[in-house]
């Protein structure tokens, strides 16, 4: 990426496996529940609100958003420096849709006036990019986008973007969803994109679809001299990024993984490492029948066949759409720390006509810290991918 350096000082993870990084770091290397959605049970919005009242009047969207990045910031530390150079780049694929759906029922049931007056700025998608900035007063770009499951990876690439360019010193990225409703379940099952089983596998043989989940992930992305003048220690670093189209079909990846292959290229180029500098590949891999094999074709096409190893954590987080990508990047740091690439839960028995991809199981791998292409791919033919490297010496 050229310009200045782009490193991550802060992580946060509301999941419906884990709140905080120790406990999403001890899910993802242990068993996978099975069940039909991945919700956050007794959440608690109230350490980032300012009472009761402030919480109810906004999604929880925009709640587990808020809570993802006052965690990042709480370990980031302030970002310091001058508020207007300060940016808030937090995606989502639905936004609001809790509010929307009961909303339209009580306009439904008791009418038109008794519609929440918090109806619009509740569902509105930029809602916790707003709160974040409000929250905390950072004045700089304050953006959301909505690219389906890949709106938290474009997020971080947009937000990094940003610092390399000097507009930034420092961005809040990431990305947040909670659409596990009556109405949401339904249009994801009728278009048959869920698990029959409740049981996410992926790239394995008996994948059957995905399972729906919430969360939030987010990362405080700064400038590598600002971070340092400040005393801030990195975690990682953001070497490059890419966004493609597929321009094929409204939900079905392009034949042969086209688009992917063209955006994992383009972010290599961005980051200048050739695909053998790649340590890990931390996948999509949604469970889906099409999706999965796309992307181990592409994966192939790119790496070829002795490619680096290759993890999705959806096996055991499920897929939180538009959030699913900042998680994922926060999975990328916490692999670099702990030198283990997690396994890809319930990864038993590869498909036969699945391109060859070295996809991590069991226990988890043990590794060198490295270059890093973190994927996401969404409906609409959205494709992103973002390099995360090891943090930079001192």
């Amino acid at each position: 990426m050229d310009g200045r350096r782009v490193v991550v000082t802060g992580v946060g993870v509301v999941s419906a496996v884990g709140i905080g990084t120790e406990a999403f770091w001890a899910a993802l290397l242990g068993p996978a529940d099975v069940g039909q959605a991945r919700e956050i049970q007794d959440w608690d919005p109230g350490p980032w609100f300012d009472g009761a009242k402030d919480a109810r009047r906004a999604d929880r969207f925009t709640q587990l958003g808020a809570g993802a990045a006052g965690l990042a910031l709480e370990q980031s530390g302030d970002p310091a420096g001058d508020p207007d150079r300060i940016g808030v780049l937090v995606g989502t694929g639905i936004g609001g849709l809790h509010t929307l759906e009961e909303q339209v029922e009580v306009h439904r049931v008791r009418g038109p006036t008794r519609v929440s007056p918090f109806l619009i700025p509740m569902i509105m998608p930029n809602a916790a990019a707003a709160r974040i900035s409000m929250r905390n007063g950072f004045r700089g770009p304050c953006e959301t986008t909505v690219t389906a499951c890949a709106a938290g990876t474009h997020s971080i690439g947009n937000a990094a973007r940003l610092i390399a360019t000097g507009r930034c010193h420092a961005v809040v990225a990431g990305g947040t969803e909670s659409a596990i409703t009556g109405t949401g379940v339904a249009g994801f099952d009728n278009m048959t994109a869920l698990s029959t089983s409740g049981v996410s596998r992926p790239f394995d043989r008996d994948r059957d679809g995905f399972v729906m989940a919430e969360g939030a992930g987010v990362l405080v992305l700064e400038e590598l001299e600002h971070a340092r003048a400040r005393g801030a220690t990195p975690l990682a670093e953001v070497l490059g990024s890419a966004s493609t189209a597929d321009a094929h079909h409204i939900t079905a990846p392009a034949p042969g993984g086209s688009g992917a292959v063209t955006c994992m290229e383009l972010a290599l180029a961005d980051a200048g490492l050739a695909p053998d500098a790649v340590r890990q590949i931390n996948a999509h891999g949604t469970s889906t029948p099409l999706n999965d094999a796309a992307e181990a074709e592409a994966i192939v096409k790119v790496f070829g066949a002795q490619g680096p190893p290759v993890t999705s954590i959806k096996g055991i987080t499920g897929h939180s759409l538009g959030a699913a990508g900042a998680l994922e990047a926060v999975a990328v740091v916490l692999s670099m720390q702990h030198r283990l690439i997690p396994p890809t839960a319930n990864h038993v028995q590869p498909e036969a006509d699945l391109a060859p991809i070295d996809v991590v199981t069991g226990d988890g791998r043990e590794w060198e810290p490295g270059p890093t292409l973190s994927n996401s791919f969404g409906f609409g033919g959205h494709n992103g991918c973002v390099v995360l490297g090891v943090a930079p010496e001192a």
